[in-house]
């Protein structure tokens, strides 16, 4: 794990997609997350909900070229299981002011939730290198986006939550640095049947 943060948020507006990978079983987050790599995108998180997450992300961290981070990170403590594991950044649906002060102690980036005004730029005050916009599509989709960048534009947001590949431009065009996307890219159906190729 040698990126500094700088990198690491780098790495993702280039990339500009963050599959969210859920998986019920490790071999099947690890055969998603390299059928992603072997796509084209070097970027995955891997959702807490997974069974033995921290240690598909060990092994994901020790591939050359992926860009591992940690989803559904809600405290301090699992925080700091993803970071020891090899997570290079951390992605929370709500803003927690633990785990977003570890964060910035150990220099990793920090991308925490918020969906309002307010909860916005709570999280981006209070040390979030990006707000994660979830779930966006309650509020709107792009269209929230672009309202939100016109009174916080110097805030990084990466909106989740109803976003499809057919409308993954609406959002960048809106100003999202990057976009979440979940069962689009790695649905449960081609988990189920081992269809590697379709992801």
């Amino acid at each position: 794990m040698n990126r500094t943060k700088e990198k690491v948020d780098r790495c993702i507006r280039k990339t500009a997609i963050i599959p969210i990978i859920r998986a019920p079983a490790p071999s099947l987050a690890l055969a998603a997350a390299r059928a992603i790599f072997a796509g084209g995108i070097s970027v995955v998180e891997i959702t807490m909900t997974v069974p033995g997450a921290l240690e598909v992300i060990a092994e994901l961290s020790r591939t050359e070229g992926i860009l591992v981070g940690a989803g559904t990170v809600l405290d301090a403590a699992t925080a700091r299981r993803c970071i020891a594991a090899g997570a290079e950044f951390l992605v929370s649906p709500a803003f927690d002011a633990d785990t977003v002060y570890l964060a910035n102690r150990e220099e990793i980036l920090i991308v925490a939730g918020g969906l309002t005004p307010v909860e916005v730029a709570d999280a981006w005050k209070n040390g979030a290198d990006i707000v994660k916009i979830f779930p966006c599509n309650t509020m709107g989709g792009p269209g929230y986006i672009k309202t939100l960048k016109t009174v916080f534009p110097h805030i990084e947001m990466i909106p989740t939550g109803g976003v499809t590949l057919a409308n993954v431009p609406l959002f960048l065009d809106a100003g999202a640095a990057a976009v979440g996307v979940g069962v689009e890219m790695v649905s449960a159906a081609a988990l189920a049947a081992g269809d590697f190729a379709a992801i």
